[in-house]
C-alpha cells in the first residue's frame, strides 16, 4: 500500500545506483565529430582506422564548438537528439587514444556524427 509512490521519492536518491548499472548509467562523457557533409566524415572515420588519436582527428575536421577535441563533457539522458543518444548510451567507454566510436556515423539534424565516450554513471 503506498509502496509506488515511496518508490517514485526514493529513486533519484537510491535508484540511480540499481538503475546505472542495468541501463547503462544516465550520463556519459562524450567526445563527437560532427561534419554537415557525409564525405568529410568519411574522411575522419579514415583517419581514426588509420589509428589517429580521437581528439586530434575533432580538432581538424570537427564543425561545431566541440573543436577542443571534441570534448562535449558529461552529458544526461534526454539532453541529447535521439538517435545521438541512443548510439551514446550504447558504446563502451574508451580512451581518446584508443577509441571505441560509432562506424558508421550517426545522421543526426546537425549532420554526422562519429561519437566516442570515456565515461558512464
Amino acid at each position: 500500500k503506498g509502496g509506488s509512490s515511496a518508490t517514485n521519492t526514493t529513486d533519484s536518491a537510491t535508484g540511480d545506483k540499481k538503475k546505472a548499472k542495468s541501463k547503462g548509467g544516465n550520463a556519459v562523457k562524450v567526445r563527437h565529430i560532427l561534419c554537415e557533409k557525409h564525405s568529410k566524415c568519411m574522411e575522419a572515420l579514415g583517419k581514426l582506422r588509420e589509428g589517429v588519436a580521437f581528439n586530434q582527428v575533432a580538432t581538424e575536421y570537427s564543425e561545431d564548438k566541440a573543436r577542443q577535441g571534441g570534448d562535449l563533457g558529461w552529458m544526461t539522458r534526454g539532453s541529447m537528439v535521439g538517435p545521438f543518444q541512443e548510439a551514446a548510451f550504447n558504446l563502451e567507454p574508451s580512451s581518446v587514444a584508443n577509441p571505441s566510436y560509432t562506424d558508421p556515423p550517426v545522421k543526426t539534424k546537425f549532420g554526422y556524427h562519429i561519437i566516442m565516450i570515456e565515461g558512464k554513471k
